[in-house]
Protein backbone atom coordinates (compact mmCIF):
# COMPACT_ATOMS: atom_id res chain seq x y z
CA UNK A 1 0.00 0.00 0.00
CA UNK A 2 1.26 3.44 -0.95
CA UNK A 3 0.21 6.71 0.64
CA UNK A 4 -0.43 9.49 -1.86
CA UNK A 5 -1.24 13.12 -1.17
CA UNK A 6 -3.18 14.84 -3.98
CA UNK A 7 -2.99 18.64 -3.80
CA UNK A 8 -6.02 20.02 -5.60
CA UNK A 9 -8.08 17.01 -4.64
CA UNK A 10 -11.42 18.26 -5.95
CA UNK A 11 -10.28 18.96 -9.50
CA UNK A 12 -11.82 17.00 -12.34
CA UNK A 13 -8.68 14.90 -12.88
CA UNK A 14 -8.08 14.40 -9.16
CA UNK A 15 -11.62 13.11 -8.63
CA UNK A 16 -10.92 10.49 -11.31
CA UNK A 17 -7.50 9.66 -9.90
CA UNK A 18 -8.52 9.04 -6.29
CA UNK A 19 -10.73 6.00 -7.01
CA UNK A 20 -8.03 4.46 -9.22
CA UNK A 21 -5.53 4.65 -6.38
CA UNK A 22 -8.02 3.52 -3.75
CA UNK A 23 -9.04 0.53 -5.89
CA UNK A 24 -5.49 -0.80 -5.85
CA UNK A 25 -5.30 -0.44 -2.10
CA UNK A 26 -3.51 2.88 -1.81
CA UNK A 27 -4.26 5.38 0.93
CA UNK A 28 -5.36 8.63 -0.71
CA UNK A 29 -5.31 11.98 1.07
CA UNK A 30 -6.98 14.75 -0.92
CA UNK A 31 -6.15 18.37 -0.09
CA UNK A 32 -9.04 20.77 -0.62
CA UNK A 33 -9.79 24.34 0.36
CA UNK A 34 -13.60 24.15 0.61
CA UNK A 35 -14.98 22.09 3.53
CA UNK A 36 -18.20 21.52 1.56
CA UNK A 37 -16.26 19.28 -0.85
CA UNK A 38 -15.32 16.69 1.76
CA UNK A 39 -18.20 14.31 1.03
CA UNK A 40 -17.29 14.23 -2.68
CA UNK A 41 -13.80 13.00 -1.80
CA UNK A 42 -15.05 10.35 0.59
CA UNK A 43 -17.37 9.03 -2.13
CA UNK A 44 -14.40 8.34 -4.42
CA UNK A 45 -12.22 6.72 -1.78
CA UNK A 46 -10.16 9.67 -0.59
CA UNK A 47 -9.60 11.13 2.85
CA UNK A 48 -10.21 14.90 2.60
CA UNK A 49 -8.00 17.41 4.37
CA UNK A 50 -9.01 21.07 4.38
CA UNK A 51 -5.86 23.12 3.88
CA UNK A 52 -5.21 26.42 2.06
CA UNK A 53 -2.08 25.80 -0.01
CA UNK A 54 -2.16 29.37 -1.29
CA UNK A 55 -1.60 30.91 2.13
CA UNK A 56 -0.17 28.23 4.43
CA UNK A 57 3.56 28.18 5.14
CA UNK A 58 6.24 25.83 3.90
CA UNK A 59 6.50 24.45 7.43
CA UNK A 60 2.76 23.72 7.57
CA UNK A 61 2.98 22.06 4.17
CA UNK A 62 5.86 19.89 5.33
CA UNK A 63 3.79 18.73 8.30
CA UNK A 64 0.93 17.90 5.93
CA UNK A 65 3.19 15.96 3.56
CA UNK A 66 5.15 14.08 6.24
CA UNK A 67 4.44 10.35 6.23
CA UNK A 68 3.29 10.22 2.62
CA UNK A 69 5.00 8.18 -0.09
CA UNK A 70 4.23 10.59 -2.93
CA UNK A 71 2.80 14.01 -3.69
CA UNK A 72 0.70 14.76 -6.77
CA UNK A 73 0.21 18.44 -7.62
CA UNK A 74 -3.10 18.78 -9.44
CA UNK A 75 -4.09 22.22 -8.16
CA UNK A 76 -4.51 25.46 -10.05
CA UNK A 77 -5.87 28.95 -9.62
CA UNK A 78 -8.21 28.50 -12.57
CA UNK A 79 -7.06 31.56 -14.48
CA UNK A 80 -8.60 35.01 -14.67
CA UNK A 81 -6.47 36.62 -11.95
CA UNK A 82 -2.75 36.91 -12.75
CA UNK A 83 -1.76 37.62 -9.14
CA UNK A 84 -3.61 34.56 -7.83
CA UNK A 85 -2.28 32.45 -10.71
CA UNK A 86 1.24 33.36 -9.62
CA UNK A 87 0.38 32.74 -5.96
CA UNK A 88 -1.02 29.25 -6.58
CA UNK A 89 0.54 27.86 -9.76
CA UNK A 90 4.03 29.13 -9.02
CA UNK A 91 4.53 30.14 -5.39
CA UNK A 92 2.38 27.51 -3.67
CA UNK A 93 3.54 24.82 -6.09
CA UNK A 94 7.24 25.49 -5.50
CA UNK A 95 6.62 25.83 -1.77
CA UNK A 96 5.07 22.35 -1.79
CA UNK A 97 8.13 20.95 -3.57
CA UNK A 98 10.46 22.44 -0.98
CA UNK A 99 8.15 21.18 1.77
CA UNK A 100 8.21 17.67 0.32
CA UNK A 101 12.00 17.74 0.49
CA UNK A 102 11.82 19.03 4.07
CA UNK A 103 9.46 16.16 4.96
CA UNK A 104 11.70 13.56 3.34
CA UNK A 105 9.07 12.64 0.74
CA UNK A 106 10.99 12.26 -2.50
CA UNK A 107 8.35 11.23 -5.05
CA UNK A 108 6.63 14.22 -6.61
CA UNK A 109 4.41 14.24 -9.70
CA UNK A 110 3.50 17.58 -11.25
CA UNK A 111 0.44 17.77 -13.49
CA UNK A 112 1.40 20.52 -15.92
CA UNK A 113 0.33 21.00 -19.54
CA UNK A 114 1.72 20.08 -22.95
CA UNK A 115 3.09 23.50 -23.87
CA UNK A 116 4.77 24.32 -20.57
CA UNK A 117 8.29 25.59 -21.29
CA UNK A 118 10.52 28.48 -20.29
CA UNK A 119 10.48 29.63 -23.92
CA UNK A 120 6.69 29.28 -24.18
CA UNK A 121 6.45 32.28 -26.50
CA UNK A 122 3.18 33.62 -25.04
CA UNK A 123 2.85 37.38 -25.44
CA UNK A 124 2.86 39.19 -22.07
CA UNK A 125 -0.32 40.94 -23.20
CA UNK A 126 -2.07 37.59 -23.62
CA UNK A 127 -4.33 36.64 -20.66
CA UNK A 128 -2.72 33.18 -20.74
CA UNK A 129 0.75 34.61 -20.09
CA UNK A 130 0.57 34.53 -16.28
CA UNK A 131 -0.37 30.86 -16.30
CA UNK A 132 2.23 29.91 -18.89
CA UNK A 133 4.92 31.75 -16.96
CA UNK A 134 3.90 30.29 -13.59
CA UNK A 135 3.77 26.71 -14.85
CA UNK A 136 7.07 26.99 -16.70
CA UNK A 137 8.88 28.36 -13.65
CA UNK A 138 7.28 25.82 -11.30
CA UNK A 139 8.22 22.94 -13.58
CA UNK A 140 11.80 24.20 -13.78
CA UNK A 141 11.98 24.47 -10.00
CA UNK A 142 10.90 20.84 -9.73
CA UNK A 143 13.39 19.67 -12.35
CA UNK A 144 16.21 21.43 -10.49
CA UNK A 145 15.27 19.79 -7.18
CA UNK A 146 16.66 16.60 -5.68
CA UNK A 147 13.20 15.05 -5.62
CA UNK A 148 12.22 11.96 -7.63
CA UNK A 149 10.16 14.11 -9.95
CA UNK A 150 7.98 13.62 -12.99
CA UNK A 151 6.38 16.45 -14.97
CA UNK A 152 3.30 15.33 -16.89
CA UNK A 153 2.21 17.47 -19.84
CA UNK A 154 -1.20 16.42 -21.10
CA UNK A 155 -2.61 18.24 -24.10
CA UNK A 156 -6.07 19.85 -24.25
CA UNK A 157 -8.35 18.05 -21.81
CA UNK A 158 -11.66 16.51 -22.81
CA UNK A 159 -14.47 14.75 -20.97
CA UNK A 160 -14.33 11.67 -23.19
CA UNK A 161 -14.19 8.20 -21.57
CA UNK A 162 -10.83 6.61 -20.82
CA UNK A 163 -9.19 4.62 -23.59
CA UNK A 164 -6.15 3.47 -21.61
CA UNK A 165 -3.95 4.54 -24.52
CA UNK A 166 -1.79 7.61 -25.18
CA UNK A 167 0.84 9.00 -27.54
CA UNK A 168 4.05 10.28 -25.90
CA UNK A 169 5.83 10.96 -29.20
CA UNK A 170 3.44 13.39 -30.90
CA UNK A 171 5.28 16.45 -32.26
CA UNK A 172 2.50 18.85 -31.24
CA UNK A 173 -0.34 19.17 -28.77
CA UNK A 174 -3.67 17.51 -29.52
CA UNK A 175 -6.17 16.40 -26.92
CA UNK A 176 -6.59 13.72 -24.28
CA UNK A 177 -9.37 12.79 -21.89
CA UNK A 178 -9.18 13.66 -18.21
CA UNK A 179 -9.92 10.02 -17.50
CA UNK A 180 -6.80 8.97 -19.38
CA UNK A 181 -4.77 11.64 -17.58
CA UNK A 182 -5.89 10.12 -14.27
CA UNK A 183 -4.72 6.71 -15.49
CA UNK A 184 -1.39 8.20 -16.56
CA UNK A 185 -0.84 9.71 -13.11
CA UNK A 186 -1.73 6.42 -11.41
CA UNK A 187 0.72 4.50 -13.59
CA UNK A 188 3.42 7.16 -13.20
CA UNK A 189 3.34 6.67 -9.44
CA UNK A 190 4.33 3.00 -9.80
CA UNK A 191 6.61 3.22 -12.86
CA UNK A 192 10.23 3.97 -11.93
CA UNK A 193 11.06 4.74 -15.56
CA UNK A 194 9.08 7.98 -15.28
CA UNK A 195 11.35 9.48 -12.62
CA UNK A 196 13.35 12.45 -13.87
CA UNK A 197 11.28 12.79 -17.04
CA UNK A 198 8.97 15.36 -18.59
CA UNK A 199 6.27 13.41 -20.41
CA UNK A 200 4.05 15.28 -22.87
CA UNK A 201 1.19 13.25 -24.28
CA UNK A 202 -1.95 13.17 -26.37
CA UNK A 203 -4.59 10.53 -26.83
CA UNK A 204 -3.05 7.73 -28.87
CA UNK A 205 -2.77 4.02 -29.57
CA UNK A 206 -0.07 2.86 -27.10
CA UNK A 207 -1.22 1.31 -23.82
CA UNK A 208 -0.39 3.68 -20.97
CA UNK A 209 1.85 1.24 -19.07
CA UNK A 210 3.84 0.54 -22.23
CA UNK A 211 4.13 4.21 -23.18
CA UNK A 212 5.40 5.23 -19.74
CA UNK A 213 7.71 2.26 -19.33
CA UNK A 214 9.77 3.00 -22.41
Amino acid sequence: MARTLIIGGHGKVALLLAPLLAARGDEVTAVIRDPDQQSDLREVGGTPVVFDVEHESRQALARLIAGQDAVVWSAGAGGGNPARTTAVDLEAATRSMDAAADAGVRRYVMVSYYGSAVDHGIDPADPFFAYAEAKARADEHLRSSALDWTVLGPSRLTLEPATGRIDVAAPESGEVSRADVAQVIAQTLIEPATIGRTIRFNAGETPIAEALGR
